[in-house]
Parts: C-alpha cells; structure tokens; sequence
C-alpha cells in the first residue's frame, strides 16, 4: 500500500463514484482504476463493487475505508505539525454556505482566511443544509454553515447565530423609503402567495411548520431553489418571498423590494455551524471555525 492508492480508494467509498473522486482528486478515471486494482492485488481483497449507481465498499472495503479516513487524517496532521515549525498552519479546508450567507460571507471571509493562514488553502461551495450534510459525511467539506441543524451520528453542531426572516415584497413604483413598512402577521403572510424553496429545504420546512402551530398553511405560488431566482420572480410579481434581511442586502438591486418584519409569531431561524463526526477536526479547520464566528460577528 502506498499513500496515494490509499487517497484514491478513500475517495471513491466516500463519493460513491470513480468520476467524482477522479475530478476531486485531479486524475484520469482510468489511473484511479489503476490505483484501486494495485491496491486490491496488493491486499488480495475485493474492495469496491460497481453498480449502475457508482462504486460501494465491500465489506472488505469499509475495513479498509475507516483506517484510511485515519491514515489520511495523520498525514494532515503531521503536515500540519511541520507547517508550525515554520511558523503557519496548511492543509486544505472546504467550507459549505447556504446561498443567502455565501453573498454576503465569502470575500471577507476569503480575505481573512489568507491573512490569517498563508500556508493553507480554502474552498467554498454553496449547497442546501439537506445537500451539505451529506457532503459533510462522504467527505467533500470539512465545516459547513447549516439552518435549523440538528445533530445526529455523522455530524457535530454547534450554534451559530439566529438570523429572521422577512416578508419581501415589490417596492411600488413612487413608494418613498421612509418610513419603512410595518410588520406583518404570520396568518397574513399565510393568506399571500409566496415564492418559496422546494423540500427539503431547512427553511422552506421551518416555516411550514411554524404556520401549522397557528392553523395556517402556505399558499404556494412557484418552488424555485435560488435566491437570486426568488428574488428575481418576486421583482416579477410572482409572489413575495421569506428571506433573511442579508439576502436582499447583498442583491445587485435591493432598492427594488420592500422588506417587512413578520410578527405573531416572528420567523426566527438559527444557524449551525457543523463538521462530522467521522474525521477529527485538524488544527487549520479549528483555526477556520474561528475565523467563520469572528467574520460573522464582524459584519453584523
């Protein structure tokens, strides 16, 4: 066994696919096969099964595939070790954010992330909650932003911030700004056609069941997953939409809506900060963490 055969079998366990794990690692899906079948020949041991669907461990393969989780979490941590002898943290961290945040977060937290860690790398992706999770787990993040998370056997959470949810509407044209519209009531909001996430999307469930608490259920207009989409049907007159104020803030014409606090009860959503429990967190994701909170709390 060597280091690289190792990378590669872990990979595609994790993704389920050698296409995947070859555009993820940077290699031909022909060398990848390569690697596995030296590393199966080496082991005398079938490790990987194709299906229609992609690649599954053996049961020979998932042994192998929770010592190389292990193998690859020590050698970024003994790369870490000696990246501190020079005095720096490296590795490489991909974080997840959920489009509303990766707007407003991603070039200060770029900006942060190279001032504060030279040596490292950073990646960003933006993904639904339901989506990250699952990319938490088969390994393609290390830290992902989650709505309303829950903790469970593959991932560890932690609270991050509460973030409301605002009724945005239109402005009618000649509206002045001033002053700015009053709140509006959930069972109003129930009773306007609303331009919303498809499930499972974290929010899109949050509301439905915040509604069903005071007898209402959501008029519906158009399930759209995007919110630049959302907002540009709402500028359209498909409907209005639920959005946390930095959603509009960080949108190319946020002049164009009217923003409305929604109250009896408000719509209040809490972001998680999440990694999995699977893969210990190395030094360079701990700094990150930190870094993601400061960030945040910085732009509030």
């Amino acid at each position: 066994m060597d280091f690289r055969q190792i990378e590669s079998f872990v990979r595609v366990a994790e993704l389920g696919s050698f296409t995947k794990a070859a555009q993820m690692l940077g290699m031909t899906q022909p060398a990848l096969s390569r690697q596995i079948r030296m590393l199966e020949v080496d082991l005398h041991q079938s490790l990987l099964v194709r299906n229609g669907r992609g690649a599954v461990p053996t049961e020979a393969g998932k042994l192998l595939l929770s010592h190389g989780r292990g193998i690859l979490h020590q050698v970024a941590r003994a790369r870490e070790d000696l990246g501190r002898v020079r005095g720096a943290l490296a590795g490489r961290v991909a974080i997840g954010l959920p489009p509303s945040l990766a707007r407003v977060l991603t070039v200060p937290l770029t900006r942060a992330f190279r001032a504060r860690l030279p040596e490292a790398r950073v990646s960003i992706s933006e993904g639904l909650s339901t989506q990250m999770q699952e990319w938490l787990v088969d390994g393609r993040l290390d830290i992902a932003v989650l709505y309303n998370a829950r903790a469970s056997a593959d991932i560890d959470i932690s609270p991050l911030l509460d973030e409301d949810l605002f009724l945005v509407q239109p402005r009618q044209p000649g509206l002045a700004e001033d002053p700015p519209p009053g709140p509006i009531t959930l069972a109003e909001v129930a009773a306007l056609p609303l331009v919303i996430p498809s499930r499972p999307n974290a929010i899109r469930t949050h509301v439905e069941t915040e509604m069903a608490q005071i007898g209402c259920r959501m008029q519906v207009a158009l399930e759209i997953d995007g919110v630049s989409a959302i907002l540009d049907l709402v500028a359209d007159g498909a409907g209005a939409a639920l959005l946390s104020r930095n959603a509009v803030a960080s949108c190319i014409r946020p002049s164009a809506y009217q923003v409305r606090a929604v109250c009896d009860p408000p719509l209040r959503t809490r972001l998680f900060l999440a990694v999995s429990s699977m893969r210990p967190t190395t030094l360079t994701q701990h700094a990150t963490l930190e870094l993601i909170r400061s960030t945040l709390a910085e732009g509030k």
